[in-house]
Parts: structure tokens; C-alpha cells; sequence
């Protein structure tokens, strides 16, 4: 900038001077044309003054030193345009000029900026008003609404024309109309809750107590029927359970009888007083009992057993087994182990030797409630234990052999497990005798027959040589 009011100037100052032909060089030359061969050193002087090599200083209104003195009219013309001239083209006056010229395109850009968001500006004004034109509209059709007495207040401002939108009386006009709203909501409720409270209030016709009596009176005589329902099927069961047991007995009674027919009348009398012998160990004598057994919680076994096996282990005394289970029940000694009582393969040691070749009075109790078992010899308790085949209930339909192991269900038996030696007096029970009951059998002043196996001649089959023989056991103790 500095730089362009310099060359104004000097083309303001150069004008007049060259108009002048008072001041003009003999000859018409122009500054270029004027200077001789020493006129360069003339012009140097004139051009640096003072700081000028040509020739010694010289003050101001002083003659120069110099014999040429320069002339002083063209001098002063070339004084002033000459170095105005050769400065204009410098290199950091160009660099001015190209800032100042991108100083001035960043201004028109803010300037172009600057309008565009001004149009923004005044294109979301003109939508502002015409939202706040649809909300007076609005509003003015809600105040349509209102009493009587609020319409009339006064004419309904323009708030375009009138003032700004948040102006303090329109703020408490609308608050007037929001209050009036409310206070005709809360007189419209109040009318109607009388309305609700006399429906509520108002006595209820007869049909719903009526219904209610009739549900609970229906309620009653199912409740009765289900009852009443209940002890039939108790009774129905409990009579279901009487008639098996009566046909149980009376199947019991004819397979008694069949057996009567077949093999006569007992040939013992009484029925039980009679003894099994298996002579020699083998695999095939063995006696069988008739007859089938039910499904058992618990049972106590019991029998007079007098061993020959000469302390080479006693064998098998009996085996019970049913179908998918061999070793159901099994009291077995095998070799010099002791003996030992298997449920269901499960496995306990009795503390019981018969290796004496004498009378002895064996009883065997077990429940499956936590698997207790007890093991009594000669009426005294030798030995108890739990836990074997706990929860277990002994399976019907079985097949109870004497003197055998048996591997299968009623065969494949193993002569090194049979027993040899004389098996009377076998009874069964579903339940755990008491020990007073193992005594008096055991002393033989209490005889008592198995509620569920009995030893009868009828029910008992000797098999492979095994022989049946009169056999009173309390005499056959005494004598023996």
C-alpha cells in the first residue's frame, strides 16, 4: 500500500515539472538525452548527495566542490522520479502487493460467508413466523373453547403485530387459559365421581348374591362327591386287597389239594415233621418248594440245618431266584469263607459255622428300610449289620430250590456249592421276628409256622436222589 501512494505522488509531482518551458533543457532533450560523458558522474552525485562516491561532500546551501555543478531545475525532476522509478519493481514491495491481494479474496470470502448466513438467518425467521402464525391459530381455536366470560375479556392478540412471543401479558393470558381448562376438568370430574360413587353405593340386585350362594353351594357338593369318591376307592381297595388274599388262599388251598390227589394224603404226621438229606455233593439233588413267592419288604427265614460236609464249606443251604436275577436270596458257604447272605448280589458275612456235623437253628431277618439285617444261631443273635440292598423289595414269581445255587432261574447248578447234609423245619415269613420268637423255636417251646412259606411235605419236592424222611426235630436234637 505503501509502495502505491509513492507512485502516486511521484506521477502527481513529475507532471507540472515537464509542462514547464521555463524549466526545460536547451535543445529539448529529456533526462536521458542530456547526459554527456561525465554526466554519469554528475548524476551519481546528484542521485546519492552526501553519501555518494564521485566526489567530496557538501553541506546543504554550500557550492559543491565538484567543478560541474549540477544544474538545479532538471536535477529536481529527476531527483524525484527517477529513484521512484527504479524502486517500484523491487522484490519485497511484490511480496506486499500478493498479501495484501490474498488479505483482500479472505475478506471477500468472509463477506460472501457472512451473507449466505445472513439468507439462513432470515429464512429461519420467516419459518418462525409462520410457525408462530399456526400456533396463534391454534390457540385461537382452543380459546374457542373457553367460558363465555374468557372469550370476552378482549380481542385475541396478534403476536406478530401486537408484541414478542414470550411477552410478560401474553405469558399470563395463556396462563389464564391453561388455569380455566384445569378448573372446568376438575368441575367435569367432581360431576361425574357423585355419578360413580351412587352406582357403587346403590344396593346390588339379588341375582350376584344369589350366584355366589349358588357357587358355594355347588363348591360343598363337589367338594362332598370328591369325598365321598375317595373312601369308595379306599374301600375298593381295600376290598381289592381282601379278595386277592381270599383267592390267594383258596388258590393255595386247591394247589394243596391237587398235590393231595397226587401224592396222597401226608405221609407225615404232623405235615411238617419231615427232613430233607442230600447224602453226597453233586450237582443234581436238590428238593424244590411249590410254591411261588410274593413280593417281599422284608421276610425272616428260618430252618434246622445239620451240616456232613466234613469243614470243606457247607454249600448252599437255599437259593431264591427270579427272572433277570439269579442270587435274589442266597445263604451259601463256599470253601473256608465265611458264611455269607446275598439280596440281590449284594453281599454280607454272617458270623454262623455249622462245621460241627450237628443240629443247629438257623434264622436270617431282613427289611429293605436302610438294608438291617440280623443272623441268629441256636436262638442267639450273632451277628448285624445295614445296608444291604437298602430300598431293595424282593421280586415275586421266583423259584426257591434247596440245597442248590442255582446261576440260572431254577437250574445250572454248581456241585461245588451244594450243600450235603440235612435241611428240616424251613419257614418264611414277611416280616422281622422278634428275638423271643427265634428262642422259642430254637428251645422248641414256641414252634411257629412261616405266614408265608410253611414246611409241608405237600409243598416240598425232592429231586436227583434227594430223600424225604419222618423227622420230629426236637426229638431228632435230643437224640442226636
Amino acid at each position: 500500500m505503501l509502495a502505491f501512494l509513492g507512485a502516486v505522488i511521484c506521477i502527481i509531482a513529475s507532471v507540472p515539472l515537464a509542462a514547464s518551458p521555463a524549466r526545460a533543457l536547451p535543445g529539448g532533450t529529456d533526462n536521458a538525452s542530456a547526459a554527456g560523458a561525465p554526466g554519469p558522474q554528475r548524476s551519481l552525485s546528484a542521485l546519492h548527495g552526501a553519501g555518494g562516491s564521485a566526489g567530496p561532500s557538501a553541506l546543504p546551501g554550500e557550492p559543491a566542490a565538484s567543478v560541474f555543478p549540477p544544474p538545479p531545475g532538471p536535477l529536481l525532476s529527476r531527483f524525484l522520479c527517477t529513484p521512484l522509478a527504479a524502486a517500484c519493481p523491487s522484490g519485497a514491495e511484490q511480496g506486499d502487493a500478493a498479501g495484501e491481494r490474498a488479505e483482500l479474496l479472505l475478506l471477500q470470502s468472509t463477506a460472501e460467508q457472512l451473507r449466505q448466513t445472513a439468507l439462513q438467518q432470515e429464512a429461519r425467521i420467516r419459518a418462525d413466523r409462520d410457525t408462530i402464525r399456526e400456533l396463534t391459530g391454534k390457540l385461537g381455536r382452543c380459546e374457542s373453547g373457553l367460558p363465555r366470560g374468557l372469550q370476552d375479556a378482549g380481542p385475541r392478540r396478534d403476536t406478530m403485530a401486537d408484541g414478542a412471543w414470550d411477552s410478560p401479558a401474553l405469558l399470563l393470558e395463556l396462563e389464564d387459559a391453561v388455569r380455566a381448562l384445569r378448573d372446568r376438568i376438575e368441575r367435569i370430574e367432581q360431576q361425574e365421581l357423585p355419578a360413580r360413587g351412587n352406582l357403587s353405593s346403590a344396593p346390588a340386585p339379588a341375582v350376584p348374591t344369589t350366584l355366589h350362594s349358588k357357587m358355594d353351594e355347588l363348591e360343598g357338593q363337589l367338594l362332598a362327591k370328591v369325598l365321598a369318591l375317595e373312601k369308595e376307592r379306599a374301600a375298593l381297595s381295600h376290598g381289592s386287597h381282601q379278595q386277592r388274599q381270599e383267592v390267594e388262599k383258596e388258590l393255595n388251598a386247591l394247589q394243596g389239594r391237587v398235590a393231595e390227589l397226587e401224592h396222597g394224603s401226608s405221609a407225615y404226621s404232623p405235615p411238617d415233621a419231615f427232613k430233607v438229606s442230600i447224602p453226597i455233593r453233586n450237582n443234581y439233588m436238590y428238593a424244590r418248594v411249590r410254591k411261588a413267592l410274593p413280593e417281599l419288604y422284608a421276610f425272616t427265614a428260618c430252618m434246622w440245618l445239620r451240616s456232613r460236609s466234613g469243614g470243606s464249606g457247607q454249600g448252599t443251604p437255599f437259593s431264591y431266584s427270579v427272572p433277570g436275577q439269579a442270587n435274589e436270596i442266597v445263604l451259601l458257604e463256599a470253601g473256608p469263607e465265611p458264611m455269607e447272605l446275598l439280596i440281590n448280589d449284594k453281599v454280607a458275612q454272617l458270623p454262623l459255622s455249622l462245621k460241627d456235623s450237628n443240629w443247629h437253628h438257623i434264622c436270617i431277618a431282613w427289611t429293605t428300610r436302610d438294608g438291617l439285617w440280623s443272623a441268629y444261631q441256636d436262638g442267639e443273635l450273632r451277628g448285624s449289620g445295614e445296608n444291604l440292598a437298602a430300598w431293595h423289595p424282593i421280586k415275586p414269581h421266583g423259584i426257591l430250590i434247596l440245597g442248590q445255587e442255582q446261576d440260572t432261574l431254577g437250574g445250572r447248578f454248581d456241585a461245588t456249592q451244594a450243600f450235603v447234609g440235612d435241611i428240616a423245619q424251613f419257614n418264611l415269613w414277611d416280616h422281622a421276628l422278634t428275638p423271643a420268637q427265634v428262642l422259642g423255636m430254637a428251645n422248641c417251646t414256641g414252634p411257629l409256622m412261616g405266614n408265608v412259606l410253611p414246611w409241608e411235605d405237600k409243598l416240598v419236592e425232592a429231586f436227583g436222589g434227594a430223600k424225604k424222611a419222618t423227622f420230629d426235630v426236637c426229638k431228632g436234637k435230643a437224640k442226636a
